[in-house]
Formats: structure tokens, sequence, C-alpha cells
């Protein structure tokens, strides 16, 4: 036969009812005999199937049935599809509207030399749905036949009984539209949502025809919201089943389709009129919608993409079960691939950030729900990976790895594995699971079997190249990522994580690269992903490294990224700060708070930049913003008293000691009570905790950088009175001496070193640091040849060995 029909028979498991066995029995047996109107009669028997769904597979099945015949020996081919056309075309008399009985009509008279109406069918069934399998083909089929102007041979009374038939092809190509009546009703179920809903419903109303709303006990501002977009609100006591509360709103829902959506998701506007033309196709019964999951924080790119089952028929047999994780897709007849369909319209999906996910404790509350289903009963492999998937969101990884390798084995002995839509995610978070207990061979073979079921999940590849990188092996961790880069990122259906094939891979391949290569790919990165702002921070600090002005970096920065939003200019910001170009990183910074004036973050940087630029008043007053108890608030206390410590106001810091407290960890507050106290004329206390220390080190720097020199006096002695080894203060003033240029003050703690406690490599490698910068590179040498005979594995010894050698 030269047209093609379907696709081949879904390996989903297929139970025909009994009725349907028969009539198939009856069929072929008819065809056997070549009575071709006993097989036709057995078509109208299918009424006597209630199931609408096996009533059309088995009229699919006997349309089969008949082409399938045209193979065998004896048959006689004009009678035997004028029958099959008569079948068929009484089939779109009762529903027009479907594309496989269009394009099956179409072959018929196709055989039958009827080339014209056939292309109307098959025009007809693209016009319906454009995935119908092989009506191009088909159409490409007629047009050669036209070419080669071969009739078909047909006896007077075939012909005749052809018209008729033609007529109603006709007819039925004629009304083979999509319809324009169908409605949709949109399903949420909500609980203290007003932060999230507005955004929700705003996005979604112009879309659908109803909203209906049910509130299982909101105390904020959730109710009103939905009732301003014109909700039906129900009001329904939480019983902590998800599904239960799902199908009271299904209840509720009026028109032909049902769209559920959570408060946290959000339809991607440009996609509305996609989503209403979907309601035209009747002939299906639900859609995939493409989800995507943001999973890291707010801007930072990181998500998951799925197929979700979220659009379907308003059937009373279509309803949800399950306490969490709620499933109704076991419903539908997915033995009937074209009912199901997959689209390209987008949802966004916020409930995974980190600070949503947080805000509402999501893992906890759902790690209780499905315990309660556990003691229900519940014991599949679905539930295992849902309980293993809520521990590793929480970072309780072996408890994860336990219930996702479990469910891994129970779906090994599954023939029809990759076909279940939560299996991959499974294949992924086993691997995660195992690389993060430990378990690195077994996670990179558990990588290796997840392909053979998935080839093409680059996701696994990018795990195997993060369990090579930690093993050490960099070299096959470049491999892997090169290899993620070729693949590209998954397929939606796999539910892959969003930029392993892509911006993930190459920030990943730039962080194990060296400088000049790591820069390439950075900016190939924010090149090729504007959107994703991951490569800034690193971007800016390799060009800054690399001797790029300041200027110069922010000019390339901001004429890549695709907006320089408040995470950009904080990033941004920052780097420019570490890198010395506190001016260019206070515009930065003063960027992101007109936006965001609350931001405690970027004020507390602000009020870093400004004290690099000794401008004391404005420092204070600008770390003064951030309130007490915010998370901000010890760094912003503590920027404040540095400010006004060495504004000379030490009556001002005590004041702001007495109130900061609270703010301030205790060691942070006995170092600022003893230079408050010094300031003042008193005496520096005797001891001061250990756990001071970081924060001494850092002031003590921080007033070499900014050279004030008389606070830096006041303040050193302590140095040696938190408690650490006087080898160690040695070593750590030396070290902070040479980084802010006091060459001398250096040289003088490390030879003090050497003198009170013998020669060691830190102390000949800073000695040779010094010689290096007065230009004494034979002196350098010579100690930094010493250090690495006390030291062979003291990297910077070598690294000046290697770098004095070529000199001399």
């Amino acid at each position: 036969m030269a047209l093609r029909l379907s696709t081949p028979k879904s390996t989903a498991p297929v139970q025909p009812t009994r009725v349907a066995e028969r009539l198939a029995a009856r069929a072929q047996s008819a065809l056997f005999a070549r009575d071709y109107k006993a097989y036709r009669e057995v078509f109208a028997e299918t009424a006597a199937i209630e199931d609408v769904h096996r009533r059309y597979q088995a009229r699919k099945a006997l349309i089969d049935q008949g082409m399938a015949a045209a193979g065998n020996s004896g048959q006689d081919i004009p009678q035997l599809f004028l029958n099959v056309a008569r079948a068929t075309v009484s089939l779109l008399d009762e529903n027009p509207r479907e594309p496989y009985f269009l394009n099956y009509l179409g072959v018929a008279l196709y055989e039958l030399g009827q080339l014209d109406v056939a292309e109307q069918l098959f025009r007809a069934a693209l016009r319906l749905d454009d995935t119908v399998p092989f009506v191009e083909g088909n159409l490409r089929e007629i047009a050669r036949r036209r070419r080669e102007r071969r009739d078909v041979p047909l006896a007077p009374g075939i012909r005749a009984a052809l018209q008729p038939v033609m007529a109603r092809a006709k007819d039925a190509v004629k009304h083979a539209r999509r319809v324009e009546t169908h409605r949709i009703s949109l399903c949420m179920i909500v609980k203290d949502e007003e932060e999230m809903l507005p955004r929700s419903l705003e996005a979604v109303a112009p879309a659908v025809d109803e909203i209906i709303v049910v509130d299982t006990g909101s105390t904020d501002r959730t109710v009103e919201i939905a009732e301003s977009f014109g909700a039906t609100v129900l009001h329904h006591e939480w019983t902590g089943d998800f599904a239960e509360a799902r199908n009271v709103s299904l209840e509720a829902a009026t028109h032909e389709w049902i769209l559920w959506l959570d408060a946290d998701e959000v339809l991607v506007a440009e996609d509305r009129d996609k989503l209403r033309k979907l309601a035209g196709q009747d002939w299906r019964e639900a859609f995939y919608l493409v989800e995507t999951n943001f999973t890291g924080d707010i801007e930072d790119g990181t998500a998951v993409t799925h197929n979700a089952l979220r659009l379907f028929r308003n059937r009373p047999e279509y309803r949800f079960e399950g306490r969490l994780h709620e499933q109704m897709a076991h419903n539908l007849p997915g033995y009937l691939a074209e009912r199901v369909a997959h689209t390209q319209v987008r949802i966004e999906h916020y409930g995974y950030l980190g600070v949503v996910r947080e805000s509402k404790d999501k893992a906890r509350r759902n790690l209780e729900l499905l315990e309660r289903q556990s003691a229900d009963g519940v014991d599949t492999a679905f539930h295992k990976f849902n309980l293993g998937s809520e521990y590793l969101a929480l970072g309780e990884y072996e408890k994860a790895r336990e219930h996702l390798v479990r469910a891994w084995k129970e779906m090994e002995a599954e023939p029809n594995r990759a076909n279940y839509p939560y299996v991959p995610s499974l294949a992924s978070r086993v691997v995660i699971a195992l690389r993060e207990t430990g378990h690195l061979d077994e996670a990179h073979r558990q990588a290796d079997e997840g392909l053979e079921v998935f080839p093409g999940f680059t996701d696994l590849v990018y795990h195997q190249a993060n369990i090579a990188k930690e093993r050490g092996d960099v070299e096959s961790a470049r491999a892997l990522f090169r290899r993620c880069l070729e693949m590209g990122d998954a397929p939606a259906k796999y539910s892959a994580i969003v930029g392993c094939g892509s911006y993930m891979a190459l920030m990943a391949l730039a962080a194990i690269s060296h400088t000049q290569e790591q820069q390439e790919l950075l900016t190939r990165c924010l090149d090729e992903h504007p959107a994703f702002y991951g490569p800034v921070l690193p971007l800016s600090t390799a060009m800054l490294q690399n001797g790029s002005a300041a200027d110069e970096v922010v000019t390339a920065i901001e004429s890549r990224v695709a907006k320089p939003t408040a995470t950009v200019r904080f990033m941004l910001g920052t780097a420019l700060y570490e890198a010395g170009a506190a001016a260019q990183a206070e515009t930065q910074f003063r960027g992101v708070l007109e936006s965001q004036p609350d931001l405690a973050s970027a004020r507390v940087a602000l009020a870093e930049a400004l004290l690099s630029q000794e401008r004391w008043s404005e420092a204070a007053e600008t770390a003064a913003g951030v309130p007490a108890g915010d998370p901000f608030a010890a760094a912003a206390r503590r920027t404040e008293l540095f400010a006004r410590l060495v504004e000379g106001q030490s009556d001002t810091a005590a004041e702001l000691m007495a109130s900061a407290a609270a703010d301030l960890p205790p060691a942070d507050a006995a170092l600022f009570s003893a230079w408050i106290a010094a300031a003042s004329g008193g005496e520096l206390p005797a001891h001061l905790p250990a756990d001071a220390t970081p924060l001494l080190s850092a002031t003590l720097e921080a007033l070499l950088r900014t050279t004030q020199v008389d606070a830096f006096a006041l303040l050193v002695p302590l140095i040696e009175r938190v408690g650490i080894p006087m080898r160690e203060v040695r070593e750590l003033l030396g070290s902070m001496y040479l980084r802010r240029g006091y060459l001398e003050s250096a040289a003088d703690e490390w030879i003090a070193a050497v003198q009170d406690f013998g020669a060691d490599a830190r102390s000949l490698t800073g000695l040779a640091l010094v010689a290096t910068a007065r230009d004494m590179r034979d002196d350098a040498l010579a100690l930094a040849r010493e250090a690495r005979v006390l030291d062979p594995s003291h990297e910077a010894a070598s690294l000046l060995v290697r770098n004095l050698e070529p000199a001399l």
C-alpha cells in the first residue's frame, strides 16, 4: 500500500473490552470470507461499547483491519476499499472533527483513484491537527500519482457506489473545523496566597471563561484578591488531602475544559491565544503544557522544565487521587496517543524558588503529607520517589538516597518505565543523592544506566562531569562538560534542568579552566544567554584580574545582559569593589537601591564602598538605614561603628553600641567595646575572645587600606590578646603589611618569626615576596628555594622559584 495511516501501536498496555474483541473477530471472519457488507455492519455494533474512548479505539481497529486485508491474496480490492470508505464516512457523519478518520477515508479514496477528494480529506485532517502522522507524505504521494497520470480502473458499479460516499466526504471536509464554542474553567486551590495570587490570575484571566478558587482557610487577603478577578470562591476545610481539595474545584467547574494551576504558577502572557485555541480541539482529552520550575533564588536563572498535564476535558471520571503530588493522568485514555497532546504553551512555576520555598516550609509540609500516605498503606515507587525528592530538597541526603534507590530498583522490573513521566527525574535525582552521600563510583554507574533508558538526557552527563571534578579528574570533567555542550539541553519530556547543556555547562567548564580561557567561556555564556546572569560576577572579576579598566568592564557587561537588573548591578558592583574600584562599585550599588530601596545587602555593600573612599559620615548614615533584627543588621552595625570611630566620634559610637549589642555577635561587641574604650582614653582589655580574630584582622587591614595609621596603632596590640600563637600573629601581620605595601614592617614581622621560632616555609616565602617587591631577585630566589627545601609542597614557594629562575 502506498500510503501510511498512523503511528505504530503504543507500548502502553491496551485492555480492549470483550465487546471489542468479539467485534474484531467477526470483522476478521467477514474479511476472510470477502463478505464486505458483513464487515461494514460490524461498525454499527460498536455503539454498544459504553466507554467513548474504547468505542473509538474499536472503530479505529476495525478500519485498520480493513486496510490490512488489502495485503491478503484473494481480496476484491475495489470492493474492500469501497466498504472501508463507507464505514469511515459514516463515522465522520457522526463527528467530522476526527483527524485520524479523515486520514483513513482519504487513504481509502486514494486507493480508489479519487485523488481530489482524498487530497481535501488529508488537508482537512492537517487543518484540525498538524501532528497526524504521515499525512504530509500522503499528499506527496498524491502529487506523484498525478504526475504519472495513472488512473485506477473501476467497475461502473463501484464508481456509482462511490458518488454518495464522495458527497458525504466533501461534507465532512466542510465541517471539519475546530469548535469555537468550547470554554475553559480555571480551577485552583489556595491558602494565604496574597503575595503570589494576583500575578497568577492577572496572567491567566484573559485566557479562561470561569475561575473557580477553593480556599482552604486563608487568613490574609487571598479571598478578596480572587473575588476581584471575578472568581467563584468556595470555602473548604483543609484535611491534609490535596486531591480532595482539588476535586472540589473540579466539581464546581461548568465549562467543557478544565485548566488547573497553583497560585505560584503563571501563564506566559504571549501564550494566552495558544491556550484558547486548544479548547477548539474537541477530539482531544488533555494537553500537556511546558512548565518551567525556577529552583534557585530569584533572578539566578536556575530552572527545570517538564511537560505538565494541566488542561483536560471536564468529565466526571477525571478526578485527582493522592494526598500530595496528586495525579489524574492515569484516568485518561493513555492507550490512544492522539487523544493527549503536547503543546508549547508555557507556564512558569515559582514555588520551588529558595526564598519562596523557605517562607512556606514546603518540604516539611510535603513530608508530613507523604508520611500520612505511607500510614495509609501507600508504598509505590512513585511514592518513594516523592519522599526521596523532598528529603533531597531538605539536604537530608542519606534518607533521600534510601528512598530514591529503592524507587529506581522497583522500576527496573517495569518494561515500560521510560513511559512514566516521573522516571527521568528519578534517574537524575538518584545520581545526585548518591553523589552527595559520597558514593561516587555508584553515582557514575547509575548515570550510565539512566542514559541507557533516556539517551540524550544531558543532565546525567552533567552529573558525571561533576563527579569527575569531585574526584580531582579535571581532564575528564572538562571532556564531559564539553559533551554536555554538544548534546544541548535535554528535551522537556525528561523534566530536565535548563542549562545543563548550555549556560550551566559553560559556567562549570569556565570554573576549571585557565584565566584567559575562563574569560572567553564566560563571555560566550553571557553572549549566548543574556538573560542568565550567573556569569556576571565571575566574568567581571576575570576581566578586572586580566587588566581591564573598571569602566571597560561595566560597558562590556551592560552591553551583553538582556537587562541591567538589580541582580546584575549587585554582582557587578561586588566585582568592582573587590578589585578596588570603589567609586564605580558605588554607582552600581546605588542603582540597586533605586529599584529596591529596602534591600539591606545592597545598602551594606554601598556603605562599605563609601568606607573605602573614606566618606565616613555617608557610610555611617547609609548603614544606619538597615533596621535592627534584619539578617544584615550585624554587618550594618559593624560598618556604622567603624565609620564613627575612624571619624573620631567615640561618643556617638558608644551610644550606637548600647543599641546595637543585640544585633552583634558577642565577639564583635567585645572588639568594638574595646575600641570605643581606647578611643575615649581608656585601656585596651587584657584579653579578647578568640572568635574575634577574623573581625580584628579585617578591621586592621581596613585601617591600613584607608591609611588610618593612628587607629591601627591603637588596635594592633589586640592581635596578641586573642589567644592565637605568637608565630601566627607574626604571619598574620606580615601578610597584612605586605598586601598593603608596608614592606619594611612585613619584613620585620617575618624576621622576628624566624629569630624567635626558627625558619619555616611560610616565613621564608614571606621574606622572598618582600625581596621580590624590592627587586632583590637573587635574595628572593634563594629564600624561595630554601622555603621549598623545608616544605616541598608549599605552592607559593614553588611558584616563586618557577617565576624567578628564568629571570636570572
